[in-house]
């Protein structure tokens, strides 16, 4: 996409420096990018963000690496280097937000915390994300997603009884904790800009606190009831019916038909309307225990024709239901064309097809001007025009090895 052609953007004008690497970091950088910041991610001069060479690699690159750098500019400097760390204070003196996910102290033991720009950059909003947070005993520990999922409650309620708890094929911790530093970030923004002061302030996040924040019904009640949420597999504890049913033809639809209201409809779609008007079963708290007489009959009856048949029947009654997809089911539904959330970008001349960032803004929406670029690609332009470094300063820089 042509950046001339692109609407004004909510984050238009802000400069993000991105000093995080693997996932948190970069993805709260890559939504703050998709609307608009001007992201500047400072990479090591050797092999740059580890991501650039995970999972699937087309001529040599990752393409995971396409949609979670889109839109930003590599520059690289050797933060162990007392020159990389000088050049590191200088950018971080131009911007208006810094990102970084490395473990609390890395910063303080470089000499880029936040306490040495309150001076130079009053203005900084100084993003953080590690594990366990800046503060408390657990702070010092490494902290991946995974360790964190089950520190914060996830993995626990996860899973079927008495099995192990499943982890999502995903990196769902550092993904929340992504959009929970891009969420702090700008209402940092907001009080800076609203209050009139210019202050930045820091942003702590945690990776366990994020997935933390999920917990919001379980927490009350264990305090108020001394209930311990326990692993349901596919149904939701205390909300009946809420499940996973398998159809005809063998695939696995989702029915959450947990009002009042919808569990009549259902009834009555199934050709059970005595079960919808049976007092025992009048509202969720009766239904919840009767939960495995309900269950039983759904899965019968959805049994008995294909999948699309049962969704369109549900569909036409008023019944919240639809099917669990693979990404190949994704690629041809017509609500994920509508909603223009497959988009297409070109790597090194072929054509990628990588997720749209939501939310959706009417009037100034977000946009992915390029993919995620190769290692130090916007070198000179970041050290020539932002930090006046001449074409013999960086060619002394490379010879010793502070960028690439």
């Amino acid at each position: 996409m042509d950046a001339q052609s692109v609407a004004a953007r909510p984050l238009d004008g802000l400069r993000v420096i991105e000093a995080g690497q693997l996932l948190a970091g970069p993805f709260a950088g890559t939504i703050l990018g998709y609307f608009g910041a001007e992201v500047i991610k400072v990479e090591s001069p050797d092999k740059g963000d580890p991501i650039r060479g995970w999972r699937q690699l087309r001529n040599g690159q990752s393409l995971w690496w396409s949609s979670l750098a889109r839109n930003k500019k590599s520059v690289t400097l050797d933060l162990k280097s007392d020159r990389g760390r000088e050049l590191m204070g200088e950018l971080i003196k131009s911007a208006d937000v810094l990102v970084e996910n490395f473990k609390p102290g890395t910063m303080e033991k470089w000499g880029l915390g936040p306490d040495e720009f309150k001076q130079s950059n009053p203005g900084l909003i100084y993003a953080r994300i590690s594990g366990y947070g800046q503060t408390g005993p657990s702070a010092p520990k490494a902290g991946f997603a995974s360790v964190c999922e089950g520190f914060g409650g996830f993995r626990y309620v996860n899973g079927f009884p008495g099995q192990s708890p499943v982890r999502p094929n995903l990196s769902m911790g550092d993904t929340l904790a992504g959009i929970h530093a891009a969420l702090g970030i700008l209402l940092a923004y907001i009080n800076r800009t609203r209050g009139g002061n210019g202050k930045g302030q820091v942003v702590d996040v945690a990776i366990f606190e994020s997935v933390f924040n999920l917990l919001e019904g379980v927490v009350p009640e264990y305090d108020g009831a001394g209930i311990i949420r326990e692993p349901s597999g596919s149904t939701l504890t205390g909300i009946v019916p809420s499940n996973t049913y398998r159809c005809g033809d063998g695939k696995l639809i989702v029915i959450g038909a947990n009002t009042d209201s919808m569990f009549k409809r259902l009834s009555k779609v199934m050709g059970e309307s005595e079960m919808g008007d049976d007092p025992r079963l009048a509202d969720n708290n009766k239904r919840v225990q009767h939960q495995d007489e309900i269950d039983g009959k759904i899965a019968h009856w959805v049994s008995s024709e294909p999948a699309a048949i049962i969704l369109q029947q549900l569909d036409d009654a008023g019944v919240a239901a639809g099917p669990i997809y693979s990404v190949a089911d994704i690629f041809t539904d017509p609500q994920y064309a509508a909603r223009g959330l497959l988009q297409k970008v070109t790597v090194d001349g072929e054509p990628l097809t990588i997720p749209a960032i939501v939310p959706h803004l009417s009037e100034t929406p977000g946009a992915t001007l390029w993919p995620g670029p190769r290692l130090g690609s916007h070198n000179d332009e970041i050290f020539s025009e932002l930090l006046k470094l001449s074409k013999e300063q960086q060619a002394e820089l490379r010879s010793s090895g502070v960028i690439s």
